[in-house]
């Protein structure tokens, strides 16, 4: 595949959801009918620009939160819980994710070289039980993964592939921990214990593991964030000198170079094994968010940051970009505009640059934790994270979403800004972005889409169309005339070949028409179902 080829796949993916007009006499007061569809509507589906889909039809955007188990920050909120409180928690934390217009959530899996879910890889992590190595009596991970799929959100499992935990808790690892059964694997460094990432049986063994989730789970992404080497520690460098002698110097001639290309091997691993056990499972990375500053490289960014990926934690976000090693990459912008060592916008367009016309996403980390902070400056203005989001959105195409982190701080509500995503800049629903070199081949379009006035609202169903469909996203146009459908809802295919959906929020004494279409997993979307209409008098009675 040449790179005009991959630059006109990237292209394809803003312009996948569909600009559908509807058009047609309605019935009667509360009759309700299937008609077919204006014939241009299926034909114009494909050749639809991005900026009327975006302004007429639905957002590609992926808006994703993290969930950190790492010391129970946000699930669950304390260890030892029963299981069915575990539970009850993380569908609460879904809801709540759904409810602000979430369409993925990132959950840690592995937080401390411990598993969330029975693993040959690492015990069982003590933020469930209180005991590292304790069973919590079922699996949290296929648990969590099968209550996301069922409200429509995608799953990322997050992985932190190094950091064994803190070093005055050595102590309490499990008695079969893979750091006991090899210390020759394990560096201690501020505090900290870590695999040493110099050594190439302790890269095999990470991959392995995120391999083992891969190949049980059905998660949509595999994500590791910032946490390669440990981030410095003034005066103090990491104890890998016994490990470059033996693995790096003949080859060389600079510790930082041999470090990098650790770290470079590592990824490059990773998105080879998951690219071998699933082709359709995306890999993403969240790394800081300054490459290099400019006065270190002339192509860095124009930034003074104390901390660089490339200097600094040895992470070389450029070489993975353009290596095709990675389906997204999400730094971590967690400054505020006008910050003069690292301003958001400034650091916004560098890596759109660094991004532009490869085949892979541009999404953006972000800081709700620093809303109503007094320092740094700047997060006293209810404003700032919500004009950060605007500031995407305008860009959209070339920033493809956004990750908050994390739920606990949205939960909080600091300034407002939880319900500015209800009522604002999340308010409608969008998809999430398809990534056409993973896959483009769309569903069929669903069949026999019909509407039924309840007391609940307006009630769709539709037979599966064929090609697998994961889910389905419902459109609904107002109004008689030639008004665009816009998006109102997804559903997760229940796999039955029939499915249904309820418009509760159908406005009244308006004729409706609605529209269905299928998607896959990889969210390359189907050409319209037939149209359904109706004419609803009046409010929705409620059922008694």
């Amino acid at each position: 595949m040449n790179k005009k080829h991959i630059a006109a796949l990237v292209a394809l993916a803003s312009t996948a959801a569909l600009l559908v007009l509807l058009t047609g006499s309605l019935g009667g007061r509360k009759s309700l009918l299937a008609e077919t569809l204006s014939a241009a509507a299926g034909s114009k589906a494909g050749s639809i620009t991005q900026a009327e889909n975006q302004a007429l039809s639905a957002p590609r955007q992926l808006r994703a939160v993290w969930i950190a188990t790492a010391w129970n920050i946000d699930w669950p909120s304390s260890q030892g819980l029963s299981a069915a409180k575990q539970q009850q928690e993380f569908i609460a934390m879904l809801d709540e994710a759904k409810n602000v217009g979430m369409n993925a959530v990132i959950v840690q899996v592995k937080p401390n070289a411990d598993s969330l879910y029975p693993s040959e890889y690492g015990p069982w992590s003590d933020i469930l039980t209180g005991r590292q190595g304790q069973s919590p009596g079922y699996d949290p991970l296929a648990f969590m993964v099968e209550e996301a799929h069922k409200r429509n959100l995608e799953f990322h499992a997050w992985f932190n592939p190094y950091r064994i935990g803190k070093t005055k808790d050595a102590g309490k690892l499990a008695a079969d921990h893979p750091a006991l059964r090899h210390r020759d694997w394990v560096a201690a460094y501020a505090g900290t214990q870590y695999y040493n990432p110099g050594i190439p049986e302790v890269r095999d063994f990470v991959v392995a593991g995120i391999t083992e989730v891969v190949r049980k789970y059905d998660i949509d992404a595999v994500h590791l964030d910032d946490y390669f080497y440990p981030y410095p520690e003034k005066g103090k460098d990491f104890p890998d000198d016994s490990a470059y002698q033996k693995y790096g110097k003949s080859e060389f001639s600079s510790k930082p170079n041999w470090r990098r290309d650790n770290v470079n091997r590592l990824v490059e691993a990773i998105h080879a094994a998951i690219k071998k056990e699933k082709p359709y499972v995306k890999f993403g990375i969240s790394p800081f968010g300054v490459w290099r500053n400019q006065n270190a490289d002339p192509t860095g960014s124009e930034t003074t940051a104390g901390t660089t990926n490339y200097d600094t934690l040895f992470a070389d976000t450029r070489a993975w970009i353009n290596a095709g090693w990675v389906d997204y990459i999400a730094p971590q912008l967690y400054w505020n505009f006008g910050f003069k060592p690292a301003a958001y916008d400034k650091l916004a367009d560098w890596w759109i640059k660094e991004t532009e016309g490869k085949p892979v996403q541009l999404y953006i980390g972000h800081a709700p934790f620093k809303i109503g902070q007094q320092d740094p400056p700047g997060w006293q203005n209810p404003d700032e994270l919500p004009d950060q989001l605007k500031f995407n959105a305008r860009s959209a195409g070339k920033i493809s979403g956004s990750i908050l982190f994390s739920l606990k701080d949205i939960r909080r509500n600091p300034l407002g800004f939880r319900d500015r995503l209800n009522t604002e800049l999340y308010a409608s629903p969008a998809l999430v972005p398809p990534m056409p070199w993973l896959g483009s081949a769309a569903p069929q379009p669903p069949k026999t889409l019909s509407a039924e006035s309840t007391a609940d609202g307006v009630r769709l169903d539709w037979r599966d169309g064929g090609g697998n469909p994961a889910y389905y996203a419902v459109y609904r146009a107002e109004g008689s005339g030639s008004e665009a459908a816009r998006l109102i809802g997804t559903v997760r295919s229940g796999g039955s070949g029939s499915q249904t959906f309820t418009d509760r929020a159908a406005p009244a004494g308006k004729p409706l028409r609605y529209v269905v279409t299928a998607l896959d997993r990889l969210h390359n979307e189907s050409t319209t179902s037939r149209t359904a209409s109706a004419d609803v008098p009046g409010r929705f009675a409620k059922a008694k």
